[in-house]
C-alpha cells in the first residue's frame, strides 16, 4: 500500500486551515499563527516525496489515486501528476510557508481567518494541479476564487471591494464557458476522465468552439492581453501575502490549463489559432512591458511586469512548425518560466511589502536612498530585480532564454520582438530600483527606516536560494519535465479530426 501523497498534499493544508479558523478569537492570535505555520511546513514536507519519488523517464501519470465519487454522472476522485504538473505542487506549498511568515507581524486584524484563508487556498490550488478528472478540476479551479476574493476584499487596501469584485466577475465569466465545454465533453465521451478526452476525435468546428471556451477561462487567469486589467487592480489592493500567492501560483493555473486542456483536447484548433495566440502573447510581452515603464506605483509596475512574463509562457506554448509539431525547447522554457516567475514575483512583491510596512506608501516618488538605511535589504532587492529583468545565473533567465531560442527556430522576427522584452524588462526593473534605492535620502520617512529583521531576512534568503539554485542548476527541473513535454508535443502533432468514411 503506497501513501496517498497527493490526497495528503491537498487535504492536510485544508484541514489545518479549518483548525486555524476554529481558533478564530482575537486572544488566540499567537496560537493561530503557530498552528498555521506548522500546517504550512507539514504541507510542504508532504510534497517532497512527490519530487523525490518522481520518475522523469516516463510521461505517464504517477502517484495515481482513483476512487468512485459520483457514479451517477461518472465523475471520480482521480488524482495523478506528470512532468507538467509535479513542480507546481511543492512550489505552492513553499510559497504558502513564506506567506504565513510574511503576515506574521503585519496582519493584526482577524489573524486566524487570514492564515486559514491561505492554507485552504493552498490545498485547493494543489488540487487543480493534481486532479485527472475534468469535473473535479472545475470544482477546484472555481473554489480557488473564494479564499482569494476574501483575502483581497477583507485585508486589502482602501479600494479593495472594487478590486475583489472585478477579479471575481472577470474570472467567473470566463469559467462559465469552460463549464459548458466540460459538460459537452462529458456528454460526447461519457466520462470526465481527462485522458479519455485527449484521445477523443472532434470535428474542426467543435474543436474551435472548445478552444475558445477554454481560452476565455484560462486567458483571464493568466491574464492575457486584453483581459488583463483586473490584475493590476487586484495586486495594488491585495495584502502582501495575497499578492505573493496571486502572482506566484494563481496565474499559473491558467497557463497550466492550456497544457492540460486546450492543446491536447483541441490540437487542430490549436494549430489553426496559433497565430492569434502568438500575436496576443507578443502584445502582452511588448505593449504591457512599455505600460510598466510609466507606472508610479511599485506594485502596479510589478503587476504589469508579471503580465509581460506570462506572455512569454503563452508564446512558448503555441509555436508549431510545418509538421504541426510544437517546439519542445520553447515549451520547456515556458514551463520553467512559470516555475521561476513563481519565485521571482513572490520575492518582488515581498520586497515592496517590506518597504510598505515601514513607509505606508507604494509610490516610487516616496522613496530614494533606501540603500543608506537598509543595506541588507537593498542587496536582496537588487538580486530579485535582476532576476525580474532576466539576468543570467538567475532563474528568470533560463525560461526566457529557452523561449527565445525556440522562437528563433520558429521565426526570426517573433524571436526579435520577444527578445526586446529583455531590454524593456531591464529598463522598468532597474529604473524602479534606481529611483527607490539609490541616490541621497530624499525624505524623512526613508531616513527613519530600519533594515530588514530576522523574519524578513529568512524569507528573502529562502527566495534568493531558490532563484539562484534554479538559475545556476536548472537540470532537476528540465529533467523532470522533459518526457512529459515531448509526449504532449507528439500528441498535439497528430490530427484528431474524425476520419471520413
Amino acid at each position: 500500500m503506497h501513501m496517498p501523497w497527493l490526497s495528503l498534499a491537498i487535504w492536510v493544508p485544508i484541514l489545518f486551515g479549518v483548525v486555524t479558523l476554529l481558533l478564530g478569537r482575537s486572544d488566540r492570535d499567537g496560537l493561530a499563527r503557530w498552528v498555521a505555520l506548522l500546517g504550512a511546513i507539514v504541507s510542504f514536507l508532504i510534497t517532497i516525496p512527490l519530487i523525490a519519488g518522481f520518475n522523469g523517464a516516463t510521461a505517464a501519470m504517477q502517484f495515481v489515486e482513483q476512487h468512485a465519487w459520483l457514479p451517477s454522472i461518472n465523475a471520480s476522485y482521480a488524482l495523478g501528476v506528470d512532468g507538467l504538473s509535479v513542480w507546481f505542487i511543492p512550489l505552492t506549498a513553499f510559497i504558502t510557508v513564506l506567506v504565513v511568515l510574511a503576515g506574521w507581524e503585519v496582519i493584526t486584524n482577524k489573524v486566524a481567518q487570514y492564515n486559514a484563508a491561505f492554507l485552504i487556498l493552498s490545498g485547493l490550488m494543489v488540487g487543480v494541479f493534481g486532479v485527472t478528472d475534468g469535473f473535479l478540476f472545475y470544482i477546484f479551479f472555481e473554489a480557488t476564487l473564494i479564499p482569494m476574493y476574501i483575502i483581497v476584499g477583507v485585508w486589502g487596501g482602501p479600494n479593495r471591494v472594487y478590486a475583489a469584485f472585478k477579479f471575481f466577475l472577470y474570472t467567473l465569466m470566463g469559467s462559465l464557458l469552460m463549464l459548458i465545454a466540460i459538460a459537452y465533453l462529458r456528454y460526447a465521451t461519457g466520462t470526465f476522465d481527462i485522458a479519455a478526452w485527449h484521445d477523443y476525435p472532434l470535428a474542426m468546428s467543435v474543436q474551435k468552439l472548445l478552444f475558445f471556451a477554454f481560452l476565455m477561462a484560462f486567458a483571464v487567469k493568466v491574464p492575457m492581453w486584453p483581459v488583463h486589467t483586473w490584475l493590476p487592480d487586484a495586486h495594488v489592493e491585495a495584502p502582501t501575502g495575497g499578492s505573493m500567492v496571486l502572482a506566484a501560483i494563481m496565474l499559473k493555473l491558467g497557463a497550466y490549463g492550456f497544457l492540460r486542456f486546450s492543446l491536447p483536447i483541441a490540437p487542430d484548433a490549436s494549430h489553426a489559432l496559433a497565430p492569434l495566440m502568438i500575436t496576443l502573447s507578443l502584445i502582452a510581452v511588448v505593449y504591457v512591458g512599455l505600460v510598466a515603464l510609466v507606472q508610479k506605483d511599485m506594485k502596479k509596475l510589478v503587476a504589469y511586469s508579471s503580465i509581460a512574463h506570462m506572455g512569454f509562457v503563452t508564446l512558448g506554448f503555441f509555436m508549431f512548425n510545418q509538421q504541426g509539431q510544437g517546439n519542445n525547447v520553447a515549451m520547456q522554457g515556458a514551463i520553467l518560466q512559470m516555475i521561476s516567475h513563481g519565485f521571482v514575483s513572490a520575492a518582488m512583491f515581498f520586497c515592496i511589502g517590506v518597504m510598505y510596512d515601514r513607509v505606508h506608501s507604494r509610490e516610487i516618488s516616496a522613496y530614494g536612498g533606501v540603500v543608506n538605511t537598509m543595506p541588507k535589504f537593498a542587496a536582496f532587492f537588487m538580486l530579485f530585480t535582476m532576476a525580474n529583468a532576466g539576468l543570467p545565473a538567475t532563474s528568470g533567465f533560463v525560461g526566457e532564454f529557452l523561449v527565445i531560442i525556440g522562437a528563433a527556430k520558429f521565426n526570426f522576427w517573433i524571436a526579435a520582438i520577444a527578445a526586446t522584452t529583455l531590454i524593456v524588462g531591464a529598463a522598468y526593473s532597474l529604473w524602479m530600483y534606481k529611483r527607490v534605492v539609490f541616490g541621497p535620502v530624499a525624505n524623512h520617512h526613508v531616513a527613519e527606516l530600519t533594515d530588514a529583521n530576522g523574519r524578513e531576512l529568512l524569507i528573502l534568503g529562502l527566495l534568493a536560494v531558490a532563484v539562484l539554485a534554479m538559475g545556476l542548476y536548472p537540470f532537476p527541473f528540465t529533467s523532470t519535465i522533459d518526457a512529459s513535454v515531448n509526449e504532449l508535443i507528439q500528441h498535439v502533432a497528430q490530427s484528431k479530426l474524425p476520419v471520413k468514411p
